[in-house]
């Protein structure tokens, strides 16, 4: 399996060993230094003591921002009151949930659905993450409410689309369901104190859950944010929990040289050294079982380490291609399930090329427990390393407070301020066209200067299906192999909540090409208040205000953006920016689906 650089400590699954298949000497000297330091530095420790100046010299949001360290030690007692919720509903004829949340309230019950799937006689777990008007017709098609738990997840207990899709599917239970069993069919994840956990006793939802509000959203995985969810589908919580306590334990340890026995130490210092030496696009290579993990790590990283003009860029789902199309920037790591051999070969051909890449063993599906653990612990370590405080979003409030700005200005006009477009066609407007003739040229226009150390960040306000996500990842490769760059993809709105902060804090080396488009369905109404018909906006009109605000804050902080404003057949749309006949190849995914330009 390559050269072992570290024999770590095995749980009871021999899922921690580490291997450097293409760590040169010099890579390897980087990082033995660093380790060096944290250990002369004691890091270690002072992050358990909860030692706030390993990132800042004040301790806001630092020192009641730690409380995902210490989770396993708290939720075996709450176990007993999930597994009576599950029995409960189980009891009452419950077969379907729909949780409503962002960022890190949705992408760990996201990525626990696809790992886990659905256990027999659980609940089938739906994430609704977005306020993609065509997205959430879509999901309310197949609803039977009478058999449908709502979860509304958010820590605030005030998240815009999170209250937006409650707001919603409460009046459409309302509508469906007898008034006094409407209640029976919410429950909400929130802190003490949040208006959700006030809403949730006024409307007497079946269960309300306060989380510890030392825990910050992209750091709650292993909280009840992630673990009701689990349970919901049938996760064995016991399993789960044991998992993660031996990371728990093993990165507890405070010896990291001249052989390091901290799994998550190790792992903290990888991404944080890379990043100093410019390799700060980690690339993700996932194996299809554990795919969608690449998901959560993307927030956890991006919003923890993208602000003060520094930042490591996490790239995930993207089309492989050949090791000579990536420049020296990227460093890979390989997410490697026992049995999925998926990326062994091109991993070698990396290594052969020079890239450096880490290899993650995982010996079965239970072992992610872990993986939330090392990831969370590494990136608190890596953010110390490149000198950020990783549990703050500073530039995450400008867009809402634009978002807002449009808002207002549409329920006072009737529509929303935006310029009119550059150019224009049957099926695309262009918005930042600089005076080009086609949408082809406008994208080639804004990508003439786009090299390496830079990258591509496509925003897709878009409906995610089948058709658009192959039409943009098509794109995705054919820009990659243009330019060189790294080039990630985000659906927004979710994008907000993972990789949202870094295209603003980080150094500016980003691109950003935003696609638009007005609902292609019928539109629907967010109510005003809880129970209410009044609507003075739809989700259309709330997702493209949150796109134009994303537009502004990106613009206000000197970032270079394009837009385009799809009318119709969007994956054709998407697919005749890139025509060049030298894009025309065959390629592959992370999951190795055949794709062509």
């Amino acid at each position: 399996m390559g050269e072992q650089i570290s024999s770590l400590p095995s749980s009871r699954t021999n899922s921690i060993l580490f291997y450097n298949y293409g760590m040169n000497a010099e890579h390897t000297q980087w990082i033995t230094q660093t380790l060096e330091k944290l250990q002369r530095e004691r890091v270690i420790p002072r992050l358990w003591a909860h030692d706030h100046t390993l990132w800042n010299s004040e301790p806001t949001e630092i020192t009641n921002r730690l409380g995902w360290l210490h989770c396993t030690e708290w939720m075996p007692a709450r176990l007993h009151q999930l597994t009576a919720l599950v029995k409960g509903l189980q009891k009452d004829g419950y077969r379907q949930a729909i949780l409503l949340g962002m960022g890190g309230s949705s992408l760990a019950p996201h990525v626990l659905r696809q790992v886990f799937g659905v256990q027999e006689g659980f609940l089938d777990l739906q994430v609704l993450d977005t306020t993609d008007p065509d997205t959430i017709a879509s999901v309310e098609r197949q609803l039977d409410y009478n058999q449908t738990l709502f979860v509304v997840s958010t820590k605030s207990g005030g998240t815009v689309e999170t209250f937006s899709l409650f707001r919603y599917f409460y009046n459409r239970c309302r509508s469906e369901l007898n008034e006094n069993e409407v209640g029976a069919h919410f429950l909400a994840i929130t802190d003490p104190g949040s208006t959700l956990a006030e809403l949730a006793e006024q409307l007497r939802f079946r269960a309300l859950f306060l989380n510890d509000p030392n825990i910050g959203g992209r750091y709650s995985a292993l909280s009840l944010f992630g673990l009701l969810p689990a349970a919901l589908i049938g996760v064995d919580l016991h399993t789960f929990i044991d998992q993660a306590s031996q990371a728990v334990q093993v990165s507890q340890e405070e010896t990291l040289y001249p052989e390091c026995q901290n799994a998550a130490a190790m792992l903290g210092a990888t991404l944080g050294t890379m990043a100093l030496h410019g390799k700060d696009k980690v690339t993700f290579l996932i194996s299809p079982t554990l795919e969608r993990f690449g998901d959560w790590v993307e927030q956890l990283i991006a919003e923890s380490s993208g602000k003060v003009g520094r930042g490591i860029l996490p790239v995930v789902h993207e089309p492989i291609g050949q090791p000579q199309e990536y420049h020296s920037d990227r460093l890979f790591v390989y997410l490697r399930l026992d049995g999925e051999e998926e990326f062994d070969k091109f991993t070698i051909a990396l290594q052969e090329r020079g890239h450096p890449v880490l290899i993650l063993p995982l010996a079965g599906r239970y072992n992610l427990a872990e993986q939330f653990f090392y990831w969370e612990m590494a990136t608190a370590i890596a953010c110390h390393l490149i000198g950020v405080h990783p549990f703050d979003q500073p530039n995450v409030e400008e867009t809402k407070a634009l978002t807002r700005q449009f808002v207002a200005a549409f329920k006072e006009s009737g529509k929303l301020p935006t310029p009119k477009p550059d150019l224009y066609t049957e099926t695309v407007d262009v918005f930042g066209a600089n005076s080009a003739q086609s949408p082809q040229e406008a994208l080639q226009n804004f990508l003439t200067r786009a090299t390496p150390p830079a990258y591509l960040a496509i925003q897709a306000y878009l409906p995610q299906t089948p058709q658009n996500d192959q039409a943009l990842q098509n794109l995705r490769m054919a820009l990659r192999q243009k330019t060189g760059c790294a080039v990630t993809l985000g659906y927004g709105p979710r994008y907000l909540h993972s990789t949202g902060q870094l295209h603003k804090g980080d150094a500016g080396n980003g691109y950003f090409i935003q696609f638009t488009c007005d609902p292609q369905e019928t539109d629907l109404p967010i109510p005003d208040e809880v129970g209410s018909p009044h609507s003075t906006i739809r989700f259309g009109t709330l997702k493209l205000a949150q796109a134009l605000g994303d537009y502004q804050a990106l613009i206000n902080q000197g970032r270079r953006v394009i837009r385009f404003h799809l009318k119709k057949d969007f994956p054709s749309a998407i697919e005749s920016l890139t025509t060049e006949s030298q894009y025309k190849r065959p390629i592959k995914t992370n999951s190795q689906k055949e794709m062509r330009l």
